[in-house]
């Protein structure tokens, strides 16, 4: 059964508060009106996904397999210069902000969500991380040997064949907001934040679908590099990564670059919606100084 979207929205918020929230909450939760989710449980009632008490059954479940996140992989191989000194001998993902590693804010809503496969593409200082495998014993490494050579589509190019039904995570993200990693997803997304305007990488969205990327813009979404895609996307992906990365001057691409700009054609992939309060991209030393008064000295 094809759920649509809002059906699934309903539905996944019954599962995640383990059946005992009511219709309001489920309203709120969703931004869908309170008369449309009364609607909604009644359609989920017929098809005999939920019960008489609005809780889960095991055809519930079943119908959200399919959209269930099977993997999370972790882009960290870069040196990330503009963290100098801090880098020199530390990477990036593996800076303490608050006391905790930058990663590792990613990895605890990974975890969190239910998510056991995890791989992380390093290359800079890689043994460093072994370190995380004593608190994530599931991680798996891929061992990215071109870092310093191209940039950081060389570590999607390892990982192609791991992108269905999976996130994709930059690792320099210090996440405040780990509900914005789900044990469900309904389509390929990629998380951007609301602007009015920005000199950053930003995105143009017609009817929340991702129309153009871009350095710079108004009224568009500032990108996150936290993506998902789903089972077809990701099939996709691995075929036009490896034709992008190989053809002339591909090495010089960011990976994103492939499903958003130069692929585009082949993909439907919607907006997410996150705030800044949600994730803090920490891009140069004098940033990491302003939120962790500990290296302003």
């Amino acid at each position: 059964m094809k759920l649509t979207k809002k059906q699934f929205d309903v539905l996944v918020t019954i599962e995640k508060n383990k059946n005992k929230i009511s219709q309001r909450d489920i309203a709120n939760f969703t931004n869908i009106s309170v008369g449309l989710v009364n609607k909604i449980i009644n359609e989920l009632l017929n098809e005999k996904l939920i019960d008489e008490n609005n809780a889960i059954t095991k055809k519930g479940l079943a119908v959200l397999e399919p959209y269930r996140v099977k993997r999370a992989i972790f882009l960290a191989a870069g040196f990330g210069s503009r963290m100098v000194p801090i880098t020199l001998n530390t990477p990036k993902p593996l800076v303490l902000v608050h006391g905790k590693r930058i990663i590792e804010t990613l990895l605890d809503a990974v975890v969190k969500a239910g998510i056991e496969e995890i791989y992380i593409v390093r290359g800079y200082l890689g043994e460093q991380f072994e370190i995380l495998l004593h608190k994530y014993p599931n991680i798996k490494f891929i061992e990215n040997v071109k870092y310093n050579e191209a940039n950081n589509i060389s570590s999607a190019y390892l990982a192609k064949d791991l992108l269905e039904n999976a996130y994709v995570l930059e690792s320099d993200l210090y996440l405040s907001n780990p509900n914005l990693i789900q044990k469900y997803e309904y389509s390929s997304n990629f998380l951007g934040i609301p602007v009015a305007r920005t000199e950053d990488w930003c995105v143009e969205v017609k009817n929340n679908i991702i129309v153009n990327e871009k350095i710079g813009g108004i009224n568009c979404y500032q990108m996150v590099g936290i993506s998902y895609y789903n089972e077809e996307d990701g099939k996709k992906l691995a075929q036009d990564i490896e034709e992008v990365y190989l053809s002339p001057g591909g090495k010089e691409k960011y990976w994103e670059q492939v499903q958003l700009d130069v692929k585009k054609n082949n993909y439907k992939i919607t907006i997410r919606e996150c705030h800044f309060e949600d994730i803090i991209e920490i891009d140069t030393f004098n940033e990491l100084k302003q939120i962790d008064k500990i290296y302003d000295v």
